[in-house]
């Protein structure tokens, strides 16, 4: 490896590809767009390549929407480009990667919540 004081290289890593959430959207009502940049770049920042979109408000269905160009995003992830934890979440649950631990969690939580308020329903 050569360092920059030698004079052979440049100064600094090369940067490195992140695939995470930008906010769009106004007061109480987040609208993301999952997008490629740049990891060190803020999270308006420039855009690469926006790879889909996510809207964490349910529908009048009880949906929340995402759409997800897995074609994209596959290649990215080929690329080497990072993951943020939350789109992580997000892409194992749509199938591209295996389930991401917290959602194994969520569930968890949220199967031991039902057990109680139905022993309390049947107690009462």
């Amino acid at each position: 490896m050569l360092f920059p004081a030698s004079g052979g290289a440049r100064f600094g890593l090369r940067s490195t590809k992140c695939i995470r959430f930008a906010k769009h959207g106004c007061t109480n009502r987040p609208f993301f767009h999952i997008v490629v940049m740049e990891k060190r770049k803020p999270r308006q920042g420039h855009v690469i390549e926006q790879l889909g979109t996510y809207d964490p408000l349910a529908n009048a269905f009880g949906e929340k929407l995402c759409s997800i160009n897995l074609e994209r995003t596959s290649h990215w992830i080929g690329q080497g480009a990072l993951i943020s934890n939350s789109c992580a979440v997000l892409l194992g649950l749509s199938g591209l990667l295996p389930l991401h631990p917290t959602s194994y969690m969520l569930a968890w939580r949220n199967r031991k919540a039902a057990e109680e308020k139905s022993q309390k329903e049947e107690t009462s």
